[in-house]
């Protein structure tokens, strides 16, 4: 199967380069210049992955990621000069999957495409695939990764959806900042205390009111749902 990657970014350089690596991987590419460009390629060719650059004229790239996220749990790789901590929380806590600051090198960016493509597609092929996890009034379906609680769906990001399906397999049990990174990046967990936080209150505000009614801060330790 060929998936299809959204490139938006108002540089022809860095488009024509990702291009390049990425056709070599045997991706299908459609690009946009711009965020207006990027949104409404978007909903026409329902791309598998998207890479969007920050600054872009007409609509930049968070404003398109919010948009994003009000439609799709497409993977959502953001790419941008702006490598501070603060634009990469933004970042992560708008619903981004991913992020790589420029000047990047290619093979790291084909890489984590690859990553992402895989931890979200690959859900619902493995072992277990099919089955609904539930606890309490929540029911995720892991075939269609779909997140319930009650007859509401709760969208989710593709880290967020493999954060709780971590939770699911095993309520009650204490997980810590590294298996929870590790299981929702995919990544070997060094220092990223402020993307898990990020994204565990995100969690807890999709869930409910109250911060603690499922997922459980335990000190010095790390995080549980509750049973």
């Amino acid at each position: 199967m060929s998936y299809k990657i959204l490139i938006a970014d108002d540089e022809p350089e860095i488009r024509s380069l990702l291009r390049l690596y990425l056709e070599n991987e045997n991706y299908e590419i459609v690009e946009a210049e711009d965020g207006q460009q990027a949104l409404d390629l978007l909903r026409r060719q329902k791309p598998d992955l998207c890479v969007l650059d920050i600054m872009m004229p007409k609509m930049d790239g968070f404003h398109v990621l919010q948009e994003i996220r009000k439609e799709s749990n497409v993977p959502v790789m953001i790419l941008s000069a702006k490598d501070a901590d603060s634009e990469k929380i933004l970042g992560l806590n708008l619903g981004a999957d991913d992020y790589l600051a420029k000047p990047f090198n290619p093979l790291e960016a084909v890489a984590r495409v690859n990553s992402n493509i895989r931890r979200f597609y690959a859900l619902g092929t493995g072992e277990g695939a099919g089955h609904a996890l539930q606890v309490r009034d929540l029911t995720l379906d892991q075939e269609a990764c779909v997140l319930k609680k009650g007859d509401k769906t709760i969208e989710l990001t593709s880290v967020e959806y493999r954060i709780m399906e971590l939770f699911m397999q095993h309520p009650g049990k204490v997980y810590t900042k590294q298996q929870i990174y590790e299981q929702g990046w995919g990544d070997m967990y060094v220092v990223a205390d402020n993307n898990i936080m990020v994204c565990i209150s995100k969690l807890r505000a999709k869930l409910d009111e109250d911060p603690a009614a499922y997922i459980r801060t335990i000190r010095g330790l790390g995080y549980r749902l509750e049973k």
